[in-house]
């Protein structure tokens, strides 16, 4: 198959992908890795007027520590990621995520802000995003903003930049001392999907659940954050009794829709054990009995 005809842009300065976004609008493309990106065009599921693409800006790609928050650059490579040591050690779960991604091609191309900005709901950096309640930098010529996770992601691969808009860096709070984490899902091959996936961290005093972080990915239009789960946890102990109720809480916030997939009802099974397998796997690595 063939993408439709479009005018090509490749700059090497991010000054002028901004001018290009204002005058295109929504005619526009960024073309980052371009795992999901060039599907679409091929398939002519999307007809952009202009393709921009961004790989030749390298101010845009980096890992970079600030007090209590890790900063990455949009056109960061998942690859890189995964092989962060910084990430390893501040950000875990980031790392645990990446590694489920697609395959090394995939992973070797595919950026950060690329797969956050296609927003696919079964994606696991935009789940990621939402238990940790990261923060995403928009830009326009008219200025930058700080969007959270919860207002970025708003329907079936809809985000909230404006068509003026590049998504320029992604900010997430460093893993607490005390905490563990787990990233659990179940595809159909490796490689594909998630079918559902899970993310959780939790932070432990004793028997205490001082914080937790969950959210579930396929689910919705969009990933959803467990909250019900997080205060069963919070509320209750880290007890078997008490992790049970959370994942069936999770489950009963969950309302997801059946398609050729799975149907909602056995959406809403997996995301109860997945959640129970998270938890309990979260909570084993906060008391230092598994790697």
């Amino acid at each position: 198959m063939k993408p439709p005809a479009f005018e090509y842009h490749d700059p090497v300065e991010l000054e002028p992908v901004l001018e290009l976004l204002r005058r295109y609008q929504s005619e526009a493309k960024i073309l980052a890795g371009g795992q999901s990106l060039l599907a679409l065009l091929n398939f002519r599921l999307t007809r952009p007027a202009a393709l921009i693409d961004i790989n030749r800006i390298t101010g845009l790609s980096y890992i970079k520590e600030k007090p209590g928050w890790l900063y990455l650059g949009a056109t960061t490579r998942q690859r890189a990621i995964e092989f962060s040591p910084l990430v390893r050690e501040k950000l875990p779960l980031l790392a645990e995520a990446t590694r489920l991604i697609g395959h090394l091609p995939t992973r070797t191309r595919g950026t950060i802000g690329g797969s956050l900005a296609h927003s696919d709901p079964a994606a696991e950096y935009p789940v990621v995003l939402t238990a940790l309640d990261g923060e995403l930098v928009a830009r326009a010529e008219s200025g930058e903003r700080v969007l959270k996770a919860g207002e970025f992601f708003q329907g079936l691969m809809t985000t909230a930049l404006a068509p003026d808009e590049m998504l320029v860096e992604v900010r997430l709070p460093a893993m607490p001392a005390g905490s563990g984490w787990a990233f659990e899902e179940f595809s159909r091959r490796h490689g594909d999907f998630a079918i559902v996936g899970v993310a959780a961290q939790l932070s432990v005093e004793g028997e205490r659940c001082a914080s937790a972080r969950l959210a579930a990915a396929g689910v919705g239009p969009v990933p959803l954050r467990l909250e019900s789960a997080e205060q069963a946890l919070k509320q209750g102990g880290l007890n078997q009794r008490t992790i049970a109720e959370a994942a069936a809480r999770a489950a009963e916030q969950t309302q997801p829709t059946s398609d050729l997939h799975a149907s909602a009802e056995y959406r809403r099974h997996l995301t109860r054990v997945l959640t129970e397998r998270a938890i309990n796997r979260a909570l084993e690595r906060a008391r230092g009995t598994r790697s």
